[in-house]
């Protein structure tokens, strides 16, 4: 009995220890740069510069991006992100055009650093064999694709499933994290994937040059008869439904928990949220910013909370608390709006991605889209519901290689080997080895995956990869490039978000703004004087608001072709107590000094065009810069209202064109041949007097 009692000590003892709370914070502070106080960096503007970043990047601690092929680490990954070159997984190199101001690393909190871990040689861990070697240099082929496919489809999600222990079901209990049930979860190897996240973050952190921000990714989905582990599969046989409900949670300053809050702990973003109010009670500010609603299937964007209850006026605080921003153009398809939502919106068609993220099943528009996210948040707050949509916008990549690819010229996409060459993309036919390599393996999930498409007697892979974008960028107007600083736009949703180009966009609201000449130097540090800038209010006004806008092209990429502000508002309809939302857009500036019509609110066509043989455009159509002053001509000082700028460039080809050129075949038939690339502003909202 003796014997019994000290043995059950140790154990409770080495229970009670491993239980250790990954939300401990941990001081970070040695490793950040000394000069972190406030204005005191050279390039310190009182009217704010423009800053371009990403805050959606994956590297090898992802179980996803090792999984196809990435080895890249979070130092090659800044690297990459101030202008130095990459290694793609099929071994090319992969180099920005020009660097970026800022970067976020953003690997999933979910089995962060485990894959790399099942890999190694010297793990034993019973049901990872498949995973041995995977990333060694002589299996990182074109060849790999259907085991590859095969384990992220079915392998990680049938161990993270099973395999439970005593042990570890008692820590749940204590704790609450899944993670400790699960036999195959190395708590170590995750916590120390995270800490080498906040290690290169802090270390490449260069306030005045080069910002980075300590972030992970909360990978949460919709789900299917109450189950809460594991992976959905391509195919929807899995436990979720595959409702995308993805988050990126951006820490400031130099405090960190022990590990990230992931989907093992919880699938209710609003736990997330709940975690994150009490970061912030210890002085750790974070925000989350949610991406991919296009693939939500009405989800992200629901009138309900997690609960199933109607949303009000405590949600609406609580979500935009922690949610200020939301990411709404990036790789896998744009989230402004959808043809089906926004029918008289000419531009409606741009980079849709129609389907669930990681599946084929369709994605329903309603409740998925930015624009009536926009609308339904009106509506919520004329009800007296509060508004838990009212977010600024940026863009990102998402890209799993470590490294952004927004060059419609030179796009290398997402996932590694998976998507790394124009045949994999879908884009160019697959050669007869290629179909047979898929079609050989049609027993493995890998391949489903991947999937056949098939146009007269040529073959196409089919994963749905052509869909995907040359997509995108966070735009901030920011004092001075340093981290509390761009964080605190991110707080004041004074971002907007460019499908790729670096576009220059400011926007502001307010009376009497055209009072100053649009030449006059002092024209920002008066608009923000006598306005708000974009992601601002304005309150009981009388006549509409002066709106100031002000877009530069991109030197690299096409001319502009015009200006568009997007209304949004309520209409009070008779017998409609509640109102009706509405939306409009006008067009408010033309290239090539053209007029815009009164009537239709349109610019006339300029002209551009490309030249589809070599992708050439017109050289002689198109705007270097683009600013005016405007007024809404239905402005209503008794509705609720938004307003957001849409910059579109001249058309260009698209990336599924450059690779058909470059490979010396068609184009495919059934994909967009040319694009306008663009930017989104956040929005200004005007609300009546109570």
């Amino acid at each position: 009995m003796k014997f019994l009692f000290k043995n059950l000590s140790l154990v409770f003892i080495v229970f009670l220890w491993s239980c250790t709370s990954g939300d401990d914070i941990v001081d970070y502070t040695s490793l950040a740069p000394q000069n972190t106080e406030p204005g005191t960096t050279s390039g310190y503007n009182e009217d704010r510069n423009v800053y371009f970043g990403d805050l959606h990047v994956h590297t090898k601690h992802s179980f996803d991006a090792y999984i196809f092929g990435t080895t890249a680490t979070p130092d090659d990954a800044y690297n990459y992100a101030k202008g130095g070159s990459i290694q793609h997984p099929l071994g090319y190199e992969m180099q920005l055009r020009e660097p970026l101001d800022f970067y976020a690393v953003t690997d999933h909190g979910f089995l962060m650093g485990n894959v790399e871990w099942w890999a190694d040689p010297s793990n034993t861990t019973p049901g990872t064999e498949a995973f041995t070697n995977l990333n060694a240099p002589e299996n990182r082929t074109l060849e790999s694709v259907p085991r590859r496919g095969a384990l992220f489809a079915t392998q990680v999600r049938n161990l993270a499933a099973g395999g439970f222990n005593l042990i570890g079901t008692l820590q749940y209990m204590w704790t609450g994290d899944q993670a400790r049930v699960i036999n195959i979860y190395d708590l170590d190897k995750h916590r120390s994937a995270w800490k080498d996240i906040i290690r290169s973050a802090q270390e490449h952190n260069d306030p005045g040059n080069f910002t980075t921000f300590v972030a992970y990714e909360y990978t949460s989905s919709t789900t299917r008869s109450g189950e809460n582990i594991g992976l959905f599969t391509p195919d929807g046989t899995g436990p979720f439904e595959g409702g995308n409900l993805h988050r990126n949670v951006i820490f400031n300053g130099n405090r960190f928990t022990v590990e990230p809050f992931s989907r093992l702990k919880s699938l209710n973003p609003e736990d997330l949220w709940a975690w994150m109010d009490e970061l912030r009670d210890q002085g750790v500010d974070t925000i989350a910013i949610p991406h991919n609603s296009n693939g939500s299937n009405g989800q992200m964007f629901e009138l309900e909370d997690w609960a199933g209850y109607p949303v009000g006026n405590q949600y609406a605080e609580f979500r935009m608390r922690n949610e200020p921003l939301v990411e709404m153009t990036q790789v896998k398809g744009t989230s402004d709006t959808h043809p089906l939502l926004s029918p008289n919106d000419e531009w409606a068609d741009f980079e849709i991605m129609d389907t669930r993220v990681g599946g084929t099943q369709w994605s329903r528009p309603d409740g998925s889209y930015v624009r009536q996210a926009y609308l339904d948040g009106l509506s919520l707050q004329e009800e007296q519901r509060g508004n838990p949509y009212k977010f600024g916008l940026v863009g990102a990549s998402d890209t799993h290689t470590g490294a952004i690819s927004d060059d419609e010229s030179d796009f290398h996409s997402k996932i590694g080997i998976l998507d790394g060459t124009s045949q994999g993309r879908g884009s160019v036919p697959l050669t007869d080895d290629q179909v047979n390599l898929i079609s050989d393996n049609d027993d493995l999930a890998g391949a489903r995956l991947i999937g056949l498409k098939k146009f007269g007697d040529t073959y196409f892979s089919n994963p749905g990869f052509r869909q995907w974008s040359a997509s995108g960028l966070a735009v901030v107007w920011a004092e001075e490039n340093t981290r509390n600083s761009i964080f605190n736009a991110f707080r004041r949703k004074e971002t907007y978000a460019t499908s790729g180009n670096r576009i220059k966009l400011r926007f502001f609201g307010g009376k009497n703004l055209s009072q100053t000449p649009l030449s006059d130097e002092g024209l920002v540090s008066k608009a923000y004087s006598n306005g708000v800038p974009m992601g601002g209010d304005l309150n009981g006004l009388e006549e509409s608001p002066e709106f100031l806008v002000w877009a530069v092209r991109d030197a690299r990429g096409a001319p502009l072709q015009r200006v568009q502000i997007i209304k949004g508002f309520v209409e009070n309809a008779i017998g409609d107590p509640v109102g009706r939302p509405n939306e409009e857009v006008y067009d408010v500036a033309c290239s090539d000094g053209l007029k815009v019509d009164q009537k239709t609110h349109r610019c006339p066509d300029n002209g551009a065009n490309v030249n589809l043989s070599n992708c050439s455009i017109s050289s002689n159509v198109g705007a270097s810069e683009l600013k005016t002053y405007w007024k809404d001509p239905n402005f209503d000082p008794s509705q609720k209202a938004f307003y957001y700028v849409r910059v579109l460039e001249n058309p260009t080809c698209r990336w599924s064109t450059w690779d058909a050129i470059k490979n010396g075949t068609e184009p495919r038939s059934d994909l967009h041949k040319t694009i306008q690339e663009r930017a989104w502003s956040s929005p200004i909202w005007h609300t009546p007097e109570a």
